[in-house]
């Protein structure tokens, strides 16, 4: 991505999370989650989309510090996992959690030069910092589509919900409209789509599986 405001947004991204995982370490608080319970329960959604596919290969966009390859194998996924993320510092914390091998690598970077089973993405889309809501909706969008190139059969990804209550919306987070994400990726990505907004947070998750359609 050579997109000046895009670099700029990527630069803030990094060094947010990097602030967060200084802070707080290996821990829910370091990739800006409340706690370990919630975090668990955004990965579980993931699994739907691997339901059928237990050694297919993942690649992971915004992986932190890894929890979710740790969180896959703890669910018996030992398919090869791709980490990547912006933030130097969290896949060095990444490597030194997890190792790398034939089953797992980490990389620097926002959009991946290999492609896996499938793309996922936990928690990318949330802080926007100053950023005007138009832009960060064609940040989302264009990331979308990275996704769409790296997942050979599908991907997933979650965002906040406007559906949430008002007054527990921040003014640096972006919050996204259920029905018009459903809509861009049903146009843009086909009829095998999922939303999912029954886990009980203020966000909603949105699972994508290719059939003919390619980004």
């Amino acid at each position: 991505m050579t997109d000046p405001i895009q670099s700029r947004i990527l630069t803030e991204v990094a060094q947010y999370y990097s602030a967060k995982l200084e802070a707080h370490g290996a821990t829910p608080q370091g990739v800006d989650w409340n706690g370990s319970e919630s975090h668990h329960l955004r990965h579980r959604q993931f699994l739907r989309l691997l339901a059928d596919s237990r050694h297919s290969s993942v690649i992971d966009l915004g992986c932190g510090f890894g929890d979710f390859l740790r969180f896959l194998r703890d669910n018996g996924h030992p398919g090869h996992f791709i980490g990547y993320d912006v933030a130097p510092s969290m896949i060095e914390k990444a490597r030194k959690l997890h190792g790398e091998g034939e089953d797992r690598c980490w990389r620097v970077g926002a959009e991946p030069n290999e492609t896996a089973d499938f793309a996922i993405a936990s928690g990318i889309f949330n802080v926007k910092g100053d950023v005007p809501n138009e832009t960060w909706i064609s940040y989302v969008q264009q990331t979308l589509d990275v996704l769409a190139r790296a997942g050979r059969r599908g991907f997933g990804f979650n965002i906040l919900s406007l559906s949430s209550d008002p007054d527990r919306r921040r003014s640096n987070l972006f919050y996204a409209d259920p029905a018009q994400m459903l809509s861009h990726c049903i146009s843009r990505y086909g009829r095998s789509i999922a939303l999912l907004q029954d886990y009980g947070l203020y966000e909603f998750t949105v699972l994508v599986r290719h059939t003919q359609v390619k980004i």
